[in-house]
């Protein structure tokens, strides 16, 4: 008559008992006929999945015989796999009261509903009990060494996360996004107003999208175009501009292997046609979970193909000059594991990465877990996101939006309204990546005031290293990320124009938002550019080593143009005698010039001169007039 939920069929195939405190006086043939009868038609319903009906049958059970400790036996496993832990931890405890030796084959269960509401100490108790009776078979043994090792590592990570103010509240997003059917594997613009995601209807997946308006989400709708079909498309990631969407397509005609990655443009009529990634990318294994960086330079995949550490591993495609995507590489054993890592997510500081991972220690099954970029063949040790954003169930794909704090994910644990919904939440600090600013702009003409489709490299001044390196619309304008805390430069070159080089501060800034419009001065005898990272010390002419990345862009100029000669021009502010300061900016000039002759530029090319403070661009009477003041100008001689 014992009564067992498919939840628990891998763990309870057995029947024992060993002594406890009290003795057994439980006996299922002892039990109410009518209760019994009730109890019976119960089981016959959980058999075909109608849960509901299930505990219902078994409440009036209970109210026929109050101590069938079967009876809460069973709705504690019905509730455990509804993943009601709470409700399943009670009726658990009910039976265990009961009589705790007949009740005692269930502790392994027990265990894993305890630890589904967080309580890890006190499953490591109960599943420590069952261990101790010397009759279990080894899948028994097998199956609690796991869970024990888990519960372990649950406690340990308690003691590890110091934030006790930390609150894990996950929102749902509400009727617009969600509905009866399965919504998953959210993707966000960098500004956090469009949602694109999976929903699956009638076994069908289909791309959805929805616009933040006034707080709120918009109704979710098909994405226009030719990339939703009638096959089967998923895992999907938006480039933080909202102009690339790389996703999974199986079973589609021409692919190279039942799933491939495929990429699709938008465009005044909607996405264009899906296009394979090529060879390079995907193989007749399978290829899935897209991640685009932010400068949509790398795209992040998981695959089953052979070279990896295990099952499914993270790797990584790089774009080609020629536009192509490269040959793929493993993240290495820092991420990948001899199980299955999948769903890749890089945020927009491009140095964090978000994935899931069965090979890692975790809660058990699958858990979420992040790496930060060392260098780009290297990644540092997975951490777990830890309890409650990992569970003891499965958890798939995680994305976090460019303010660093929101994430968004998708899970049926919750006020779900239909299997899995995408919820929000926020991420415990020691968890977050590094804030990112989304810059925008224009870059255009600055005599027609044309826009110019160009290249944009945003460097970090202090490392020398590419940021990002971003590529503007047809109109000019472009859209990147920056993370915060850092002084960058911003570089545009483009052949008939004087390049632009600026430097920014983004140390202490603290909006989300920044706006740069880039003019190009076209290259013409006259025309006259500031060299704003050339840098000296006070009342010095040595030119200090962040200076080096402008000369080099003036290097690069005098280069392309073999032509062009240029003057070098040294100003400073009107502090000091008149006579210093036109030794000071003559110095200075020559500084510079001296650095493009050591560098090959012919001396025939370029002419050193000061003017001390004799051209001020601003009022000497403010600090910031005085520092526009003291600066060195690039300007066309001839052409």
């Amino acid at each position: 008559m014992q009564f067992i939920v498919k939840y628990f069929l891998s763990f309870i195939l057995f029947n024992f008992s060993f002594l406890l405190t009290t003795a057994q006086w439980y006996d299922p043939e002892k039990v109410n006929k009518k209760a019994d009868e009730i109890y019976e038609s119960a089981y016959e319903d959980a058999q075909a999945g109608k849960y509901p009906n299930a505990i219902t049958k078994l409440n009036d059970a209970l109210k026929i015989e109050p101590r069938f400790v079967d009876a809460y036996l069973s709705r504690a496993g019905i509730y455990a796999n509804l993943k009601n832990y709470s409700f399943s931890v009670t009726d658990f405890e009910s039976g265990l009261k009961l009589d705790s030796i007949y009740a005692s084959s269930y502790l392994l269960p027990y265990s894993i509903s305890l630890a589904g509401i967080g309580k890890f100490t006190e499953a490591l108790k109960a599943v420590a009990n069952f261990l101790q009776n010397k009759k279990l078979n080894e899948q028994s043994i097998k199956a609690a060494t796991y869970r024990k090792k888990t519960y372990e590592f649950a406690v340990a990570q308690q003691n590890k996360i110091k934030d006790n103010t930390y609150l894990f509240s996950p929102i749902n997003l509400g009727d617009s996004i969600n509905s009866k059917s399965l919504e998953y594997f959210p993707s966000l613009s960098i500004d956090g107003k469009k949602i694109v995601f999976t929903r699956r209807e009638n076994n069908d997946e289909d791309f959805y999208e929805s616009t933040l308006q006034n707080d709120k989400w918009s109704a979710a709708k098909l994405l226009q175009g030719k990339v939703n079909t009638n096959l089967n498309e998923g895992a999907q990631n938006i480039s933080q501009d909202g102009q690339l969407l790389v996703f999974t397509g199986c079973n589609y005609t021409g692919g190279q292997g039942s799933c491939d990655l495929y990429f699709s443009l938008k465009t005044k009529n909607g996405w264009s046609e899906p296009q394979n990634l090529g060879p390079t990318v995907n193989t007749d294994f399978w290829e899935s979970s897209p991640s685009i960086s932010p400068d949509k330079r790398a795209i992040y995949f998981a695959s089953g193909r052979a070279g990896g550490f295990g099952g499914r591993d993270i790797w990584v495609t790089h774009l080609l000059p020629n536009g192509k995507w490269g040959n793929v590489e493993n993240l290495g054993e820092a991420v990948n594991t001899i199980g299955d890592e999948s769903c890749p997510f890089i945020h927009a500081d491009n140095e964090t990465l978000y994935f899931n991972s069965n090979g890692h220690q975790g809660y058990g099954m699958t858990d979420l877990f992040l790496s930060k970029k060392v260098s780009d063949s290297t990644w540092t040790v997975a951490q777990n996101l830890g309890y409650p954003i990992n569970t003891i169930d499965d958890e798939g794909s995680l994305i976090v939006a460019a303010d660093a704090k929101t994430a968004y994910y998708a899970s049926d644990n919750y006020n779900s309204k239909g299997g899995l919904d995408i919820f929000s939440f926020t991420l415990r600090n020691d968890i977050k990546p590094t804030k990112t600013l989304w810059v925008k702009g224009k870059v255009f003409d600055k005599k027609s005031l044309q826009g110019l489709p160009s290249t944009l490299e945003l460097i970090d001044i202090v490392s020398k290293k590419i940021i990002n390196k971003i590529k503007t619309d047809e109109e000019g304008n472009y859209l990147a990320t920056l993370p915060i805390g850092k002084n960058y430069l911003f570089n545009v070159n483009r052949k008939g124009y004087l390049f632009y080089n600026e430097n920014f501060s983004l140390v202490t800034i603290t909006d989300s938002i920044f706006t740069k419009d880039i003019p190009l001065q076209p290259i013409e005898t006259g025309a006259t550019i500031v060299l704003n990272n050339i840098f000296f010390d006070s009342k010095l002419f040595v030119l200090k080593p962040t200076s080096i990345i402008e000369l080099d862009k003036v290097v690069q100029l005098l280069t392309d143009n073999p032509k062009l000669k240029i003057q070098i021009s040294g100003h400073t502010d009107n502090i000091g005698k008149p006579k210093d300061n036109i030794l000071l900016s003559n110095n200075r000039a020559k500084a510079v010039t001296n650095y493009l002759l050591q560098r090959g530029i012919l001396a025939t090319r370029v002419i050193a001169k000061g003017f001390s403070s004799t051209k001020p661009l601003a009022d000497n009477k403010t600090e910031l007039g005085k520092g526009m003041n003291r600066r060195t100008e690039l300007s066309v001689v001839s052409n």
